[in-house]
């Protein structure tokens, strides 16, 4: 909703002050259709030309994200406790029951509990390879931490694809800008033995071009590569709260202080309170 009421804003704040000051709105309406097909088209196509089609539809999907927010909500901070909860358990009571869950986990009753979380492979997987690493009896634990930081690491660079395309295209526009606008001028050039009225116009219409790019880059496309970048952070979090339950289970911590470490790493504005965490565990043994 704020970044929608924060597009309308800029409409009215840019255009309306434009008018206020006595500006004709007649140049811009009249220009702007040609300036973007030659601002719009270059910027679309220089995007095709730099990035492959997995950035491309990754890109596509972040600009979605940029109007519905992250992916992961705060009851979801706290499903993922739990889940991680019941994985460190049963992996301490019964590693061969731990294997069952890990194995297949589309068919696992405990990982079909939470279906938004098994919905995201990526992050399944993540669960799984490391649970699976720490049962492989690894002569060091921390070999386990530092494939789980790499594996993170990794995870993190392609969720930034998005943002970085987006911030390419931001720094490009207002060139492609100035592409247009000085297209325009050729054509005013070309026109050079008309009233000064006329020239005027065609000038003004050129102009146009410069103040789309300009305008597209810092007032919409820059903000976007910045929120989905925000975004993708905030929901690194969430998996990073992996980490922290099954470093600290690495180190023979019990499980409830596994979860505890986990839950006060996790943004405050997400994360469960201990009351409410501990009510949740408790759900837990009593469906158990």
């Amino acid at each position: 909703m704020a970044t929608i009421i924060g597009i309308v804003l800029t409409f009215i704040m840019v255009f309306g002050g434009f008018m206020l000051a006595g500006g004709k709105m007649d140049v811009i309406s009249h220009a702007a259709p040609h300036e973007m097909i030659i601002i719009g088209g270059s910027a679309v196509g220089a995007f095709l030309v730099g990035n492959d089609a997995h950035a491309i539809k990754q890109t596509l999907g972040d600009l979605g994200s940029v109007f519905k927010g992250p992916k992961w909500k705060k009851s979801d901070y706290s499903d993922l406790l739990c889940l991680m909860h019941e994985l460190v358990r049963i992996s301490r009571e019964s590693p061969v029951e731990i294997e069952a869950h890990i194995e297949n986990p589309e068919e696992s009753s405990l990982f079909q509990e939470y279906p938004k979380i098994l919905k995201s492979k990526a992050f399944v997987n993540l669960i799984c390879d490391t649970i699976r690493s720490m049962i492989m009896n690894f002569d060091d634990v921390y070999q386990v931490e530092e494939l789980l930081d790499k594996q993170l690491e990794r995870m993190k660079e392609d969720a930034m694809h998005g943002s970085h395309a987006l911030q390419s295209m931001a720094d490009a526009l207002p060139a492609l800008g100035i592409v247009a606008a000085v297209l325009g001028i050729i054509k005013t050039m070309g026109s050079i033995d008309q009233p000064p009225a006329i020239l005027g116009g065609m000038i003004g219409s050129a102009l146009v071009g410069t103040f789309l790019g300009v305008f597209i880059a810092y007032a919409f496309v820059g903000p976007m590569a910045s929120k989905v970048a925000a975004i993708r952070d905030q929901e690194h979090y969430f998996y990073m709260l992996i980490r922290e339950v099954l470093v600290s289970s690495l180190h023979k911590n019990p499980t409830n202080i596994c979860i505890e470490v986990a839950r006060r790493s996790a943004p405050s504005h997400q994360r469960p309170s201990f009351s409410d965490m501990e009510e949740a565990l408790k759900s837990l043994k009593k469906a158990a």
